[in-house]
């Protein structure tokens, strides 16, 4: 199990390794317009375990620019381990 910990309450949700997270982070309240990668309502800012999500997918290279620290919430996978993020 991989696990999803939210920077401003300090939850931590469980989930199986490969899952999207976009379900997560609607239930903590980040908001969702498109969910394809074109809008950016979702941005997240990752604050520890960047390494744990998926690659940046083409629609996040082409809105986010140079990868950094942001994602597209609709976008990410979680491969393993834990990833703190912050909305």
């Amino acid at each position: 199990m991989a696990k999803l910990i939210f920077e401003s309450t300090g939850e931590e949700r469980e989930l199986e390794e490969g899952a999207p997270i976009a379900s997560l982070c609607e239930e903590a309240g980040v908001p969702f317009a498109c969910t394809e990668g074109i809008c950016g309502t979702c941005v997240i800012e990752v604050r520890e375990g960047m390494e744990n999500l998926s690659d940046f997918s083409q629609e996040e290279l082409d809105f986010l620019g140079e990868p950094g620290c942001e994602r597209l919430a609709c976008q990410c996978k979680i491969r393993q381990g834990s990833v703190k993020i912050r909305f």
